[in-house]
């Protein structure tokens, strides 16, 4: 049996300007924004090739608006990635290369690069090139 992790709930302040955040600037594809009662709001965005989507809204979590880190999306091309990032506005970290330091012969090599930023809440995303790319 396949277990697929379907959704992640990322606390917020304000819905309208989170969404506005993924849609527009990072390029998340609105699935749904449905109010289903009063308070009750839910809005569900989807990364591009993304099986996962992510869902803000109010009433959702008691978790405070900002408290998820760690978020991850995996690209093809993290160049390509930190640039599209950049055009759209969003405040991205340099590309950042991490080397494997173990490597028998002693000479580093890369082991993966990152760009991180964070929504208007202080969510935390890193961008991950795929491994073995480099």
């Amino acid at each position: 049996m396949d277990w697929k992790l379907e959704v992640v709930v990322v606390p917020v302040a304000d819905v309208d300007r989170a969404k506005t955040f993924y849609e527009e600037q990072a390029g998340f594809a609105v699935d749904h924004d449905t109010r289903i009662r009063d308070g009750l709001r839910v809005v569900q965005l989807t990364p591009p090739g993304s099986a996962c989507s992510i869902v803000l809204g109010t009433d959702l979590t008691d978790a405070p608006a900002g408290s998820v880190k760690g978020l991850q999306l995996v690209v093809p091309d993290i160049d390509r990635a930190y640039k599209e990032l950049l055009a759209r506005g969003v405040e991205v970290s340099p590309v950042q290369h991490f080397e494997a330091g173990n490597r028998v012969d002693g000479r580093g090599e890369v082991w993966n690069s990152f760009v991180f930023f964070n929504d208007p809440d202080g969510n935390g995303w890193a961008v991950q090139e795929a491994p073995g790319r480099r």
